[in-house]
């Protein structure tokens, strides 16, 4: 370690997203329920290199991955399910890292509601992050490329 103090902070924000999907809600829930899927849309996608993914979806069960980025650092996600709700409601709290270094922790709440034959998503993220290492304009973006992920692996534009 070197001399230079750490100079430590948190930034405490929430964001929300809505997205309409034109699959029924049992099709949207299965999707974030079934550890094939999920992987494909959540942890996949061009110039990730995924090392592990695991799903054990349930109240109290967790979801972990850790990939790399077009050959950088490590990245890890750590989650545990405390609200399960099926085809309705998704409640869990997760971690992420870069190497050894936390750069964040949030409570994500995905909800799944009826829009016509559809389903509208909610998704709120309560977040706090940490030591300058993530930004929650970053999460965000990112978030809503997972979800624009989530409409192709269900056939959508």
């Amino acid at each position: 370690m070197s001399d230079r103090a750490i100079i430590r902070s948190v930034t405490h924000a929430t964001f929300k997203i809505e997205r309409t999907y034109e699959a029924p809600r049992a099709k949207v829930f299965h999707a974030f329920a079934d550890p094939i899927i999920k992987r494909r849309w959540f942890a996949e996608g061009e110039g990730w290199d995924i090392e592990t993914y695991e799903l054990d979806f349930r109240i109290g069960g967790t979801e972990s991955s850790s990939f790399r980025f077009k050959g950088g650092d490590l990245i890890r996600y750590d989650a545990v399910f405390y609200d399960i709700v099926p085809d309705e409601r998704i409640i869990a709290s997760y971690a992420m890292m870069i190497g050894d270094t936390r750069i964040s922790a949030s409570l994500a709440t995905t909800e799944l509601r009826s829009n016509g034959k559809g389903t509208k998503l909610l998704f709120t993220e309560q977040g706090a992050y940490l030591d300058g290492h993530d930004a929650v304009s970053e999460r965000e973006e990112g978030t809503r490329q997972l979800y624009e992920a989530l409409a192709r692996e269900l056939g959508e534009k």
